[in-house]
């Protein structure tokens, strides 16, 4: 069975929280993607689909992206897909990258580079 994108994506994301998160993370934080919510499996599918055009459409460019710009684009991605799937979100949901939690700002930048590792095939 092959993994699609958004599993990718989520288990970028788990392994962030693990990493990062001070304490112990909320169970829906970690839960595994059978157990994820379907709007939120789509959210992830998407994220990691315009992360993967954004890396094909700007080349070698996107090496060149600091750690932070790559996770401010996942959150950036991440906030449009809440909108879409969410009528009236909290505003913690749709923070800006300032207003993120640090251990949010890692996970959202390994985010980005587990992606790029996995479209190079790394």
């Amino acid at each position: 069975m092959s993994v699609d994108g958004g599993q990718i994506f989520r288990a970028a994301w788990i392994a962030g929280v693990h990493k990062y998160y001070p304490g112990e993370p909320k169970a829906g934080y970690v839960a595994p993607w059978e157990e994820t919510p379907e709007w939120e499996r789509a959210a992830a599918a998407s994220v990691f689909d315009l992360v993967r055009a954004f890396t094909e459409t700007t080349g070698d460019g996107v090496k060149k992206l600091s750690r932070e710009d790559k996770g401010r684009y996942v959150a950036l991605c991440w906030t449009a897909q809440i909108f879409k799937h969410i009528a009236d979100p909290k505003p913690a949901y749709v923070a800006g990258w300032e207003d993120l939690p640090q251990w949010q700002q890692e996970t959202d930048s390994d985010i980005f580079e587990r992606i790029e590792d996995a479209l190079s095939g790394s």
